[in-house]
């Protein structure tokens, strides 16, 4: 479960995100989406521990995330935008290594590495170095290192960025998977379709509050329209 409660981040005169209050229960998939600059972004590092709120607080099935870290980290799993590897670790060193640091066992660790491996296809270059990967490569080694310690709390940024149709397919199958066995997932996407497609819930954020919130049919009621959830998006996002 994620809970968000006054949650608020300003830097200077910009006030990012603007008192969030917001509950995702364990097995639902909700998608957050809003322009640039909305907020996104910043309520994801203060929900992952990377941001101090300036007011308000996450908490990930009751753990604090600013108060007791170690806890709510040992339930969560954080998928940038960006990928991130060690240039001079392959693949299969990587995800040992995310494995030590949840204390894995070594033989869950590598019946999970040979499971994840044969789901998104990795065996052609899992023992090569990084340093060689494509981002789409390095974006499916970071994902399966997310899934390795079964979290109980997922979030997501931008989780098809680089991959093909097939690794977004897989990855999508995945993440319906985990809502089904009771992960709460948190992901922030620009597209709207797999937004509309994945989603059991949609928060739309502008200017750092939620506009909207509810099924697709409830985003399109909100905006007053029965066309697509772009046309609701842009609605409820325009500026004045």
């Amino acid at each position: 479960m994620i809970r968000l409660e006054n949650l608020t981040k300003v830097f200077g005169d910009l006030t990012a995100v603007d008192h969030l209050n917001l509950e995702i229960p364990p097995g639902e998939f909700f998608a957050f989406i809003g322009p640039n600059g909305a907020g996104k972004t910043t309520t994801i590092k203060m929900i992952a521990g990377l941001l101090r709120p300036t007011e308000g607080r996450a908490t990930l099935c009751g753990h604090d995330v600013q108060n007791d870290y170690i806890a709510a980290k040992s339930v969560l799993s954080y998928v940038p935008d960006r990928p991130y590897l060690y240039d001079k670790l392959t693949g299969r060193e990587f995800l040992r290594f995310v494995a030590r640091t949840y204390n894995l066992p070594r033989a869950e660790t590598e019946s999970k590495i040979g499971e994840l491996s044969e789901t998104f296809g990795l065996e052609d270059f899992l023992d090569d170095l990084a340093e060689t990967y494509s981002h789409g490569m390095k974006q499916r080694v970071v994902i399966s290192a997310a899934l390795l310690h079964n979290p109980k709390v997922v979030v997501v940024d931008e989780p098809l960025v680089g991959l093909d149709p097939k690794g977004g397919s897989i990855l999508k199958q995945l993440m319906r998977e985990q809502s089904r066995k009771g992960t709460s997932i948190f992901m922030s996407t620009h597209t709207l379709s797999l937004a509309e497609e994945v989603a059991d819930r949609i928060g739309i954020i502008h200017r750092g509050r939620i506009v909207a919130l509810g099924a697709p049919d409830d985003i399109r009621r909100v905006a007053s329209t029965d066309g697509r959830l772009e046309e609701a998006f842009l609605r409820l996002t325009e500026e004045g």
